[in-house]
């Protein structure tokens, strides 16, 4: 992506004579032939990303329940419900495995 220096437009890319590629300005009548490939590699930043559950506060006055964890077989597990979903469709369950090696989380609904 490249900028015009007179305008600050944004640069489109089109075809020239003899099959070479220029960048052309819509709104005023710069055009540069570009003569060499050109590559420029910007490192993508990675937003921080919210727990949508709360974090670990969320789960430390819940109820437990007879639940199979699907990673270790544990026969108990923490659950909570939370609507995320439109009104009209059944509550989520989420469960967090209640054996503290493993600690898996899983949801249902």
């Amino acid at each position: 992506m490249d900028f015009c220096p007179t305008c600050a437009n944004l640069l489109l890319v089109e075809g020239g004579n003899m099959g070479e590629l220029r960048y052309f300005c819509q709104t005023c009548p710069y055009v540069y032939t570009i003569k060499a490939k050109m590559k420029n590699k910007l490192p993508l930043a990675r937003k921080e990303v919210d727990d949508v559950l709360g974090g670990e506060e969320a789960w430390r006055n819940v109820d437990k329940t007879e639940a199979t964890c699907p990673k270790c077989r544990y026969g108990e597990a923490y659950f909570m419900q939370i609507q995320i979903r439109s009104a009209d469709e059944p509550m989520s369950t989420f469960y967090k495995c209640c054996k503290p090696e493993c600690s898996h989380q899983w949801r249902e609904g």
